[in-house]
């Protein structure tokens, strides 16, 4: 597997791992300011590159069916958004900035239901990454590795502070400070592993590649809409969310056409 291609699927997970240092050097949470700063930037990015990373070469690549290019799209992007949908609806979880859980099956409380959030939010990042660079691997034009280390990126900066809100709530109940980093750094270690089981089953991936990179466009999509854009515009100031959401979108969009 070629060096770009690993640490492509390692930047998010390395994104993880800095916000859960966090704990190591911080005494309270993240400022809800720079939370919004960064979840609305990333945003920006998931939803831009699910249309020009995802979906546009998914129906490219089924520019063979004619018409009926869009298919692949369409189904692919409504599995991805049902999937998620039955994953937030089996597992108890705690989501963000609420105190009410969400889920039908479990019992765990407090800072385990939003370790589930957080792994739950991982998996179709992961598998996200994962299928653009088996993309890539497959030698298809309508996918450049620019656009998919760019996709990595900018799920690396979304995944910042769902470390930060791991490790610190765990020290905060008296876990050290060591302990809670690592605990932290584990919750992102399912978004790698997505990937690269999506990355060595490309075998069975690149004959349904649109399928697969418009499902990984639909599960991100589910995520920005059901997780990252209620808390931008949760309470006053929330402007800079939104403003970021723009330049997260444009920057995205900008460096696809650019080096795509």
């Amino acid at each position: 597997m070629k060096v770009e291609i690993i640490q492509g699927i390692l930047i998010p997970f390395l994104g993880t791992s800095l916000g859960a240092s966090c704990v190591l050097f911080m005494r309270n949470m993240l400022n809800i300011s720079l939370q919004r700063i960064l979840n609305g930037f990333a945003a920006g990015v998931m939803v831009a590159a699910s249309v020009w990373s995802l979906l546009i070469p998914a129906m490219e690549q089924a520019s063979s069916m004619g018409q009926w290019a869009f298919v692949p799209a369409v189904t692919g992007f409504w599995t991805g958004i049902l999937f998620l949908l039955a994953l937030d609806r089996a597992v108890v979880h705690l989501c963000s900035g609420h105190s009410k859980p969400e889920g039908a099956l479990g019992t765990q409380k407090g800072t385990a239901m939003l370790v589930f959030a957080v792994t739950l939010h991982n998996i179709p990042e992961g598998m996200a990454v994962g299928a653009v660079f088996a993309g890539c691997l497959s030698g298809s034009s309508a996918i450049a590795a620019t656009e998919a280390m760019a996709l990595s990126v900018g799920i690396a900066v979304q995944n910042f502070p769902e470390g930060a809100i791991i490790s610190l709530p765990l020290k905060a109940e008296g876990m050290k400070r060591s302990k809670a980093f690592i605990y932290g750094v584990l919750s992102g270690v399912v978004e790698p592993l997505a990937a690269l089981v999506t990355i060595l089953a490309s075998g069975l991936i690149v004959p349904v590649l649109p399928f697969m990179l418009s499902f990984a466009a639909g599960a991100m999509v589910y995520v920005v809409v059901e997780e990252l854009i209620p808390e931008l515009s949760d309470g006053a100031r929330s402007d800079m969310g939104i403003l970021l959401f723009a330049v997260g979108f444009t920057v995205m969009m900008a460096l696809d056409v650019a080096l795509g």
